[in-house]
């Protein structure tokens, strides 16, 4: 079997944390598309073992978490009609207020079981108190004190919204009309209830990954790839991009880095770990959060 070289996969990996789909990668490197979808697969393996491996005892202070809607071969109402597909499929994400470093992520339902195990990851990335801010899920409520054992200031954001938009404007948002700030636990400080940092994020996942670009075909059909780009992306967010405001990567400035990386290293990365198993990654690496080589 021919192999890519070193140089051709990091131009697929970089066309694919810049937004492109898997076609559009496939055509700009004059790759076939299960050779693109492949590559994903084992770069997102890594990608997840290299964050669950080096995102660990985090001095943060600040901590932010959320969920953005996305869906996986079809939508909910499809789904009920007997369209073959998963539906509605939640990325959770935690960030770091001061250093932008997104601490976890899970791809799963919304849902108690799935906010548990997000939290309770959330937990033992941490080396300390923090102060913790979520949005109005009252899944959360439980997820943190099993998570945290009441070690935590936690406060919520309820946000209220007006009527959702019908008509043309049926896929804007419902405009927010309002925000009620909830002490749930500890003593958070007032000026730092905020989601603004973990929301700003979830726009960057739309903008930075095809799949969850509203009003595409883009989509992804598994699960499995799923996973995998959230998990590339969030490898290129915390150790290769910088951060416009911190000038440097997010992994630099919360410590666990010294350097920020490239695409070009991160392919190194993968192909020396394929030399340590004498294979592809998806065959000896356990698979990424939450999900066969078809996108």
């Amino acid at each position: 079997m021919r192999k890519l070289s070193t140089e051709k996969r990091a131009m697929i990996l970089s066309a694919l944390v810049e937004g492109s789909s898997i076609n559009a990668t496939a055509r700009m490197v004059g790759a076939s598309k299960v050779t693109v979808l492949r590559l994903l697969a084992d770069a997102g393996t890594f990608c997840e073992q290299y964050h669950n491996i080096t995102v660990r005892d985090l001095q943060s202070k600040r901590v932010q978490v959320d969920e953005i809607w996305s869906f996986c071969g079809c939508k909910d109402k499809a789904v009920e009609r007997g369209a073959g597909g998963l539906g509605s499929v939640w990325t959770w994400t935690a960030i770091d207020a001061d250093s932008k470093l997104c601490v976890s992520f899970l791809v799963g339902l919304r849902d108690q079981q799935d906010a548990i195990a997000f939290c309770k990851d959330v937990a033992a990335r941490l080396a300390n108190r923090v102060q913790l801010t979520s949005d109005g899920l009252n899944a959360y409520l439980t997820a943190v004190d099993l998570a945290f054992g009441g070690n935590i200031d936690y406060a919520r954001l309820v946000k209220m919204y007006g009527q959702t938009p019908d008509g043309e404007k049926r896929y804007s948002p419902a405009e927010c009309i309002g925000c009620r700030r909830e002490v749930a636990a500890g003593q958070p400080d007032p000026e730092h209830i905020s989601t603004s940092y973990v929301e700003r994020q979830n726009l960057t996942m739309r903008m930075s990954i095809r799949r969850f670009t509203r009003l595409t075909n883009a989509f992804s059909k598994k699960i499995e790839n799923h996973a995998h780009a959230v998990a590339l992306h969030f490898f290129h967010y915390n150790f290769i991009r910088k951060h416009q405001t911190l000038k440097t990567t997010p992994a630099v400035a919360a410590g666990i880095a010294n350097k920020a990386l490239t695409v070009l290293d991160l392919v190194k990365m993968i192909e020396e770990e394929e030399s340590k198993v004498g294979g592809r990654l998806t065959d000896y690496l356990p698979a990424a959060s939450k999900g066969s080589d078809s996108k």
